[in-house]
């Protein structure tokens, strides 16, 4: 079943007891938390790609090894990097970030991957995953351009070019 069916909001999930901060920055309380939402899902769907990439780069083998080994290590990498600046908006804004497998699971719309594909597979996985993420993250962006928060939404445009640009990257990988 498809993780894009079964999501859940991220409000339901992020409902709990933990610190919450109260910023005067410009962006009222109820869009806060809704761009919270929304950015949960990002990074639940960042991270789990981020986890699906990093697997896939240890079990890479084939004419197509080396090659898809460097790549997704570079895209694992720039992830790594991505996953942090996404929890840390969600607490800029004054909410917890999502932080657990089980969180993170409920709030994504990418498919896990527990068996080893071809490297042929993992490129068409990886396509569609880094797809969804870059619907992930416009959605996200929406809200923050209705809440006229630029600073979220100069940080999930970015990283929409990035994961358009690992798309084309690995797309070039299967042309014939």
């Amino acid at each position: 079943m498809s993780r894009t069916s079964t999501a859940k909001s991220a409000t339901t999930v992020l409902d709990v007891k933990s610190p919450t901060f109260n910023p005067n920055i410009g962006v009222t309380k109820g869009d806060r938390k809704k761009l919270a939402g929304k950015l949960s899902n990002a990074l639940a769907d960042t991270y789990m790609l981020y986890l699906k990439t990093q697997g896939f780069h240890w079990n890479v083998a084939g004419p197509m090894f080396y090659s898809l080994h460097k790549l997704t290590e570079a895209q694992y990498e720039d992830m790594f990097a991505a996953i942090d600046e996404l929890a840390e908006r969600i607490r800029a804004l004054g909410e917890p970030a999502p932080a657990s497998f089980k969180q993170f699971l409920s709030l994504t719309r990418i498919d896990e991957e527990t068996g080893v594909p071809t490297a042929e597979e993992m490129i068409c996985q990886l396509v569609q995953d880094n797809d969804a993420c870059a619907k992930s993250l416009r959605e996200a962006v929406a809200v923050a351009e209705e809440a006229d928060d630029v600073k979220t939404a100069d940080l999930l445009t970015d990283r929409i070019g990035q994961h358009e640009q690992n798309g084309w990257m690995l797309r070039a990988m299967l042309a014939q």
